[in-house]
């Protein structure tokens, strides 16, 4: 197979071992993990031009690039990452990981337990938080020998973690990129976490978290949550436009097997969903994402926790996102204008609700290239940037 002249092409990626304890928010540790990453591009000689990647909740580190020449499907980004693209590869190097937790080669829940190697963690991983994935991240910089980044990107729950990024680490980072997400949750996202989560919790096969061990899988709580958390990723004009009311098979059947288009999408996309994903991982990821909150360490405003940060901002919204509406993002822009801080802020016209971060829509992708420039700001300090 021959890959577009614009892909980074075969990608292999590489686990990345820490022996040293990783103190977690939960008041637990971790006696070691390991981090799986990818990396695209080339390092300068002065390590200035790197570039870190946040994956959202199902995310993972295969950004971009293929790992077989007859591999189908690119990484979960390739539409902004690689050479001449908004993240381009000719000249940053890029760096993608699967967080702690995950379940696509960092150290999770189907990792052998420590304690009992005979066993995977199961419910016995730790709950982690954005905070924890972002220490881990810093870890991994040093390891690669990276002292400041010249971005921090993600998109959603990714976003999250460029957030933390500029607030826990603020001398590490000259740009930090803050797509479709928020400032923390809201109470309706949290509910919408939480029946998913019952959906897994109450399968029959999830066997209090220690399915693998009892050689089942609560499938179908899986599929249920990822039907639940994917109609929330689409705005309603999206699906009006891709399914309307139209039917599978031309008429009404009188039965309670699948009938309309949008119904056989979701089905397909929890079935999908079910064989890549494990169950435990998901609970991890959704109550991370309903902890998240900078604020906390500041007397709850998020005014004074944006206040020692000092890179540049680009905070992305889009207009269908209900999951993550523009207001959520302009919280964000008005805590840093506050303080004072640079930021530019585009709420983009797009139809596909909160995934419209994964497609590359002209305005965005032309928004992101603008924004990261190119090798002439490379060498700048972020106050010459500004």
């Amino acid at each position: 197979m021959s890959f577009p002249a614009d892909s980074v092409g075969l990608v292999t990626p590489q686990k990345f071992q820490f022996e040293e304890p990783l103190a977690l928010e939960c008041d637990r540790i971790l006696p070691r993990f390991e981090l799986m990453v990818e990396t695209y591009g080339t390092l300068n000689a002065d390590k200035s031009n790197a570039i870190l990647i946040c994956h959202a909740l199902s995310g993972h580190h295969h950004a971009a690039g293929y790992h077989h020449k007859d591999d189908k499907k690119a990484g979960w980004w390739d539409a902004c990452i690689g050479p001449g693209k908004a993240i381009d590869t000719s000249k940053f190097f890029v760096v993608a990981l699967n967080n702690i937790g995950g379940c696509n080669g960092s150290t999770g829940p189907t990792s052998p337990n420590p304690e009992n190697e005979n066993r995977p963690y199961g419910p016995d991983f730790p709950l982690v938080t954005v905070r924890d994935w972002v220490k881990t991240q810093a870890m991994l910089s040093d390891r690669l020998g990276i002292d400041v980044w010249y971005a921090v990107i993600g998109g959603s729950l990714g976003g999250m973690q460029a957030l933390q990024w500029s607030v826990d680490y603020p001398d590490r980072l000259k740009n930090c990129v803050i797509i479709a997400s928020a400032p923390k949750l809201s109470a309706q996202n949290i509910a919408f976490n939480e029946v998913a989560r019952q959906s897994i919790l109450s399968d029959p096969d999830f066997h209090h978290g220690r399915y693998l061990e009892n050689d089942s899988y609560p499938k179908r709580g899986l599929i249920l949550a990822r039907m639940v958390g994917h109609i929330t990723y689409l705005s309603e004009e999206a699906m009006k436009q891709k399914f309307g009311r139209d039917l599978k098979s031309g008429k009404f059947m009188y039965g309670f097997d699948v009938e309309f288009q949008v119904e056989s999408y979701l089905r397909y996309q929890g079935e999908q969903f079910s064989r890549n994903f494990d169950a435990n991982t998901y609970l991890i990821m959704t109550k991370a994402l309903d902890y998240f909150d900078p604020s906390r360490e500041y007397d709850l405003s998020l005014k004074k926790a944006m206040s020692n940060t000092k890179c540049r901002f680009l905070v992305i919204s889009f207009t269908t996102d209900w999951r993550f509406s523009p207001e959520r993002s302009q919280e964000i822009v008005d805590s840093l204008i506050s303080n004072q801080k640079p930021v530019s802020y585009l709420d983009i016209d797009a139809e596909q609700g909160h995934d419209s971060f994964l497609f590359p829509i002209p305005l965005y992708v032309k928004s992101l290239r603008a924004f990261l420039g190119g090798s002439e700001h490379l060498a700048k300090t972020p106050k010459e940037a500004n």
